[in-house]
C-alpha cells in the first residue's frame, strides 16, 4: 500500500467495444461496451473492490461509464464525471477506419513524433497530455494519501504514464494499454511520481 501521504490513482482503459482495433471513435456519442467489454469491467470491480478507494473519476463517454458502473456497485462510491478524463478530441479524424488512417503520411508522425503533431480540428498530443498533468494535480491536492480511480481511454492513459515514467512524449506509442487494463501511479507528497504497475489485466494490485 502506499505510504500515509501518498496518492495513488488507479488509471483504467474502459471495456472493449464493438469497433475497438477497427475505427477511431473519439468523442463521438453512442459507443457502448460488447459483451467482452462488460466481461472486463466486471472483472476491474472485482479487482478494485479491496483496492481502498477514497473515490472514482469517469469519462463522460459511454464506454468509460458503462466500465466504472461495476466498480461503482463494488464499492459503494458514485464517479464523479470528470471531462479533462476524455479521450483525445482527433478533429477530422474521428470515427475513421485505422486502416485508412494508417495509410496517410501524418500516421507516420502521430507514431513517431507525436509531440508535433495536432489532430485536423482537433486536438494536439501536447495539449492532452498537459491536460492529463493538470488533473493528476488537482486530485493530488484533494486527495493527498488517499487512493482513487480513473476511467478514461488509451491515450491519455498513455500520454500519463510518458510523464510519469519521465521520457519524452514522443515514446507515447511504446506504452501498451489494453482495454479493460490498470495502470498504477504513486505521487508522494514530495518528488516524482512511481509507476507501479502497466496495462495489468489480472492478478493482484501494485501493494
Amino acid at each position: 500500500m502506499p505510504s500515509p501521504k501518498t496518492f495513488r490513482v488507479l488509471l483504467v482503459r474502459h471495456g472493449q467495444t464493438p469497433t475497438t482495433g477497427q475505427i477511431l471513435p473519439g468523442r463521438a456519442p453512442g459507443l457502448h461496451l460488447s459483451d467482452r467489454g462488460r466481461e472486463q469491467a466486471d472483472a476491474v470491480a472485482r479487482r478494485l473492490a479491496d483496492a481502498g478507494l477514497t473515490a472514482i473519476y469517469s469519462s463522460p463517454l459511454e464506454r468509460a461509464r458503462e466500465t466504472a458502473e461495476p466498480s461503482e456497485r463494488s464499492t459503494g462510491l458514485t464517479a464523479v464525471i470528470e471531462p479533462a478524463l476524455l479521450e483525445c478530441d482527433f478533429g477530422e479524424w474521428t470515427g475513421k477506419q485505422l486502416t485508412a488512417l494508417a495509410k496517410l503520411r501524418d500516421w507516420r508522425t502521430v507514431q513517431q513524433a507525436p509531440s508535433t503533431f495536432r489532430f485536423p480540428g482537433g486536438e494536439s498530443f501536447v495539449e492532452l497530455q498537459t491536460r492529463m498533468i493538470a488533473l493528476m494535480e488537482r486530485l493530488r491536492a484533494t486527495h493527498r494519501g488517499q487512493t482513487v480511480a480513473c476511467f478514461s481511454h488509451a491515450d491519455p492513459i498513455k500520454a500519463l504514464l510518458t510523464h510519469a515514467v519521465g521520457t519524452h512524449l514522443d515514446h507515447f506509442q511504446r506504452m501498451d494499454v489494453g482495454t479493460g487494463s490498470v495502470s498504477v501511479i504513486d505521487w508522494p507528497a514530495h518528488g516524482a511520481p512511481v509507476v507501479r504497475s502497466v496495462n495489468s489485466t489480472d492478478g493482484p494490485l501494485a501493494q
